[in-house]
């Protein structure tokens, strides 16, 4: 998942000293090469395509003094050696640091002049955290060293690709008077990323994660080559879209190069389910996130006295902001023994080996393996593009209400992450749905590009079935995701309706939805996953897996037991029918006269 967070003036300290040296201490006068050695992190690297603008490539590494500049004032990476060559040219110190300021300085915001501008804090970049699914941190942290090094190659591409959407097809710089136009920026984005190993849990734990530090100057596409500020908003918007995009190209690179499968998990009852390695242990999980389950300690707190103030469970954006309050609440310091990579493997290998046993830890590839040939076999790798624009419509309709493009985008992702588990999709198949969700199943509601489902479109024929989403989007006795399952259930048996009339040349018979009415029972884990009218797809345990190995193993040598059994009867029934025997002579047949039929007469010259 990615999480974000805003860059300001006087962040500096938390970059340089916490971020940048792998959520550490780092002491006074310490060299920031030596503090990310002592800390066991690798240095950050610069990525973007607008690194050419200011004489950086791809893959240098992040001094302390470019991130002071660039993250920390606004200014060019290099502003010291800018400066050096303008004082010798004779210019004034003034001139020679407005020369190094991208776009609009920051000192703008604390001018009298200004007085709506210096009211707010400026931005100066924007803080994302690329984190992927628990289940990997397990193999990434448990496994051999080339597995190691395969999972961290999977979370760069996939890092990179979705750095490079959004600076091409998100990032819009503002324009004109008040900034009330945008415009797309001219090269790409500015983004040093800091790669991390651990969380901030008491005890250390794998957590593989990176920081992304993207900056808010970009240039202008004008002749000139202008710099100005990113629309935040724009961003800010789409975060969730990347979101699910980054975990399509991770799953896709895990599958291509590991040969893994995925499958849905439930965290929360009624709450949607994470994408996790097919196989993996799911004790292992409880191990790894302790800082998962202190958060969730401290989240039923929270959650009741949300409830309590407004009358009724949060939804998805307030259980998002809760849970980040949790997480603040519960942050601890990190470790200040400094310890290698290979040293944290062997701990947390110790330790998985100490809880669980060495056959648990030694055959998680071997499992997720198994476990892979499982969903390939059970689960049809096919995206039927009218029925996930119907989903996707479903779902993002009961849950919002009215909604925009950005919405639609990121359910059309999860809805091609979870029917594709891994495998490869087209590129701009997410828009394909979208694109028809948009035409077929929309109209426009309010100002700002709003949008929400039409109904007429949805039910064509049955006018009396027009209305049949409109309960589930009141009804507050069910969470959110249960009731946008039932409409997807619903709107899709319609399409299955619609689609066997068609080849019928027939009329759909009506399709009722059942609403629930009372509160969610406490559900068994092993009913968790059966829910919002139509059933999660079944994980794949392991002992599962094993057990039904050793039954096809078991099925295998019956049968070939009963094969060579056959062989060996019917090799004796060959011996005996070589040996020669006294046949008896048949007796005679004796010919039965034919009765003639009624005014016919017998037959003759033949035999009857």
């Amino acid at each position: 998942m990615i999480s974000q967070t805003p860059i300001r003036p006087g962040d500096g300290r938390y970059l340089f000293r916490g971020v940048m040296v792998g959520d550490g201490h780092r002491a006074a006068g310490t060299s920031l090469s030596a503090a990310q050695d002592e800390a066991g992190v690798p240095p950050g690297i610069w990525k973007g395509r607008g690194l050419a603008a200011v004489g950086l490539v791809a893959g240098d590494v992040v001094t302390e003094r470019q991130a002071e500049h660039l993250l920390g004032e606004g200014r060019h990476p290099d502003a010291d050696r800018i400066e050096r060559a303008l004082l010798a040219e004779g210019k004034s110190p003034a001139q020679a640091r407005r020369a190094t300021v991208l776009g609009r300085p920051i000192e703008h915001n604390r001018s009298p002049k200004t007085e709506k501008a210096k009211e707010r804090i400026p931005w100066l970049g924007m803080h994302l955290v690329f984190r992927p699914p628990p289940t990997v941190h397990i193999a990434w942290a448990l496994m051999d060293d080339e597995t190691r090094r395969v999972l961290e190659l999977c979370q760069d591409i996939a890092r990179d690709q979705t750095l490079e959407w959004v600076g091409e097809s998100v990032a819009q710089i503002r324009w004109g008077s008040g900034g009330k136009r945008r415009r797309p920026i001219r090269d790409g984005l500015l983004v040093a990323v800091f790669r991390h190993y651990e969380s901030r849990a008491a005890e250390s734990k794998p957590l593989l994660h990176d920081h992304a530090m993207v900056s808010i100057r970009a240039r202008r596409p004008d002749d000139k080559g202008t710099w100005g500020n990113l629309s935040a908003d724009s961003l800010l918007a789409h975060i969730v879209a990347a979101d699910t995009l980054y975990l399509l190209y991770f799953m896709e690179e895990v599958s291509a190069r590991l040969g893994w499968a995925w499958e849905p998990r439930e965290v929360t009852p009624g709450r949607r389910p994470v994408m996790e390695i097919a196989g993996i242990d799911r004790r292992l999980i409880g191990w790894q996130s302790t800082r998962r389950q202190q958060i969730a300690d401290a989240l039923p707190v929270l959650t009741a006295k949300y409830e309590e103030r407004q009358g009724h469970p949060p939804g998805e954006r307030a259980a998002y902001a809760l849970a980040c309050q949790a997480a603040d609440q519960t942050r601890s310091p990190k470790r200040t023994v400094p310890l290698s990579l290979a040293e944290l493997r062997e701990r947390w290998r110790a330790s998985a080996i100490a809880a669980f046993g060495a056959c648990t830890v030694y055959r998680l590839a071997e499992r997720a393996r198994a476990a892979a040939t499982a969903v390939w076999a059970r689960v049809r790798l096919v995206v039927d593009i009218a029925l996930a624009a119907v989903e996707t419509i479903a779902v993002v309709y009961v849950m919002r209400g009215a909604f925009k493009h950005h919405h639609l985008l990121a359910e059309a992702r999860r809805h091609l992450s979870y029917v594709l588990r891994g495998r490869p999709h087209q590129p701009g198949l997410d828009e394909q749905i979208v694109q028809m969700a948009i035409d077929g199943y929309t109209r426009p509601v309010g100002r700002g590009r709003m949008m929400t489902a039409d109904l007429r479109a949805l039910y064509p024929h049955d006018m009396e079935d027009r209305a049949v989403l409109r309960p589930l989007t009141r009804n507050r006795s069910a969470t959110p995701y249960e009731r946008a399952r039932l409409a997807v259930g619903a709107l899709t048996a319609r399409v299955h309706a619609a689609r066997r009339a068609d080849r019928l040349n027939s009329r759909p018979r009506p399709h009722t939805v059942a609403v629930p009415t009372t509160a969610r029972p406490n559900l068994r884990p092993g009913q968790a996953e059966r829910r919002a009218g139509r059933d999660l797809e079944p994980t794949t345990d392991v002992a599962a897996v094993e057990q039904t190995s050793r039954t096809l193993e078991a099925a295998a040598a019956g049968m070939a037991a009963r094969l060579q059994a056959g062989i060996r009867e019917r090799a004796a029934g060959r011996n005996l029918s070589l040996q020669p025997a006294p046949a008896a002579a048949p007796p005679p047949r004796t010919p039965q006269p034919v009765q003639p039929a009624p005014g016919r007469t017998a037959p003759t010259g033949g035999i009857a």
